[in-house]
């Protein structure tokens, strides 16, 4: 079954700013949170307008990533010191292996990592699009999970008696997503693997578009504009992660990052080539 698209709310306030601009936005212990999946779809321009300003500006760091899926552009925070708190269900670069940055430093226990399974995500969004404290649900009964997440209580449902999980809201402060297109007012395409990037955009109190077109404007969109603080242009913004059906995913530059990259000294090298590009 074909999804439909969202009806486009109009919105004649312009959004349009600078990648330089977007970055400036996140602040020292931001909850930032990432659109995209696995290796598709990433805002890697996003990404590296932020380390550039981290790098030249000494920007504060200490902040909280979330992501649905965590892949290159998160290693590339983590790396780069930006990041303290991981908040995903899954940190690596599918076929191309592990992130070699998150790897080196949670083994070290200098990132602290909160337990995420797609069930805690999906529940915690869900609870703040409810306006609620928190989602109740049957996921993580009889697992050890709880134990590491002692935020995470049990409940008793007032009508069955059923014991059950009661995940907390995740109030997310920043995400960031990409489009396929976008329109000055903030209405987005996002494609068909849209991950968690439509609760995203619901939560969030700022979301910022990088999208890789601008057009005057979307008659359909799967995000709205009264949801969309800011939009950038940013042809080519998910690369070398895939933006089907624009371009493929670039498997020698992931290649080329995994070879290259596997404690901070190499990884510094290697920032100092990304951020001159």
């Amino acid at each position: 079954m074909t999804r439909k698209k969202i009806k486009v709310i109009k919105n004649p306030m312009d959004k349009r700013t600078s990648l330089i601009e977007a970055a400036e936005r996140i602040e020292s212990g931001t909850t930032l949170a990432l659109g995209g999946m696995t290796l598709y779809r990433r805002p890697m321009a996003f990404v590296r307008a932020l380390l550039r300003r981290h790098k030249l500006e000494q920007m504060p760091a200490e902040l909280t990533l979330l992501a649905f899926t965590a892949g290159l552009e998160s290693d590339l925070l983590v790396g780069g010191g930006l990041i303290k708190h991981t908040r995903t269900c899954y940190f690596g670069l599918e076929i191309f292996g592990f992130a070699p940055m998150f790897t080196y430093y949670a083994n070290r226990g200098e990132l602290l990592i909160i337990e995420e399974t797609e069930a805690s995500l999906a529940m915690g969004l869900r609870a703040q699009m409810a306006g609620v404290g928190f989602m109740p649900g049957r996921a993580w009964l009889g697992t050890d999970l709880p134990r590491l997440r002692p935020d995470v209580a049990t409940i008793r449902d007032p009508y069955s008696g059923e014991e059950l999980m009661a995940f907390p809201a995740i109030h997310p402060d920043v995400a960031v997503i990409h489009a396929l297109q976008a329109d000055p007012h903030g209405n987005a395409l996002i494609g068909d693997n849209r991950g968690i990037d439509e609760e995203l955009a619901l939560t969030s109190q700022l979301v910022i578009i990088t999208a890789e077109e601008i057009v005057p404007e979307l008659n359909k969109a799967d995000i709205v504009a009264p949801f969309v603080d800011l939009v950038v242009h940013a042809p080519g913004g998910a690369a070398p992660t895939s933006c089907h059906p624009l371009y493929p995913l670039d498997g020698q530059a992931l290649l080329e990052y995994t070879e290259q990259v596997s404690e901070p000294a190499s990884f510094s090298a290697y920032l100092e080539r990304l951020i001159a590009e």
